[in-house]
């Protein structure tokens, strides 16, 4: 009792003062933790977890001035979604959009930018060396038609349609001339269950509403297992 009373005696006054001093950097401290969460929350879409737009922008810009020709733009659109929702109820949707954003994430891993650009339409951009591209798109179509298992039990097929373009292949290292021409590619493999790597012809095809018209030559990827 009469050390704890010494004690307080002792270092009371001070402990009060550096506690009261201290008092209004540790709300400042809570206050930019809750920014911090809120700001990352703003970054991200909720229900894939992956980037919205404008932060997934910002990252795959970075990647490509780090990597240039190293680097692959990919572009993702999942296949009959709308039959899903309307056969199976939005909640089985939403399962299958948030297992898409997993299996992306897992794919391109933390240093990837991958983004949700649309309710169904995904975008990636990645350092991926020439010798393993092939090798990698092959998986990731693979990875994007393994059923989904819903909480109740049920099993939903799904499907995935995959472009991709590189500095190399198309002839330019802006985001945008690389996006539209991957997803170019995209739209000749609808459906096909094959990655399409874009050409240089890919970027200039005309475009209403992410539809392209006309149908430039093509250089597919291995059929999904």
């Amino acid at each position: 009792m009469d050390s704890v009373l010494h004690t307080t005696g002792r270092f009371g006054p001070r402990t009060l003062l550096i506690t009261t001093a201290a008092l209004p950097l540790t709300g400042w401290a809570l206050h930019a933790v809750a920014l911090h969460k809120q700001l990352a929350a703003t970054r991200k879409d909720p229900l894939t977890g992956l980037m919205r737009r404008d932060a997934y922008t910002h990252r795959a810009r970075r990647l490509l001035a780090r990597h240039g020709d190293d680097t692959t733009v990919v572009m993702v659109d999942a296949d009959r979604f709308k039959a899903i929702n309307d056969q199976l109820g939005h909640a089985a949707g939403d399962a299958v959009l948030a297992a898409f954003g997993s299996r992306l994430i897992a794919w391109a891993g933390p240093r990837a930018a991958a983004g949700c650009l649309g309710g169904d339409e995904f975008a990636l951009v990645l350092d991926l060396p020439a010798e393993r591209r092939v090798q990698r798109l092959e998986q990731l179509v693979r990875m994007l038609h393994t059923p989904v298992v819903l909480d109740d039990g049920r099993v939903v097929d799904v499907a995935a349609s995959v472009g991709a373009a590189t500095p190399a292949s198309v002839g330019s290292r802006n985001l945008s001339v690389l996006q539209r021409a991957a997803d170019a590619a995209l739209y000749d493999g609808k459906h096909s269950g094959h990655a399409v790597l874009a050409t240089a012809a890919h970027a200039t095809v005309p475009s209403l509403n992410g539809r392209r018209l006309g149908r430039p030559g093509t250089a597919v990827w291995g059929r999904a297992a």
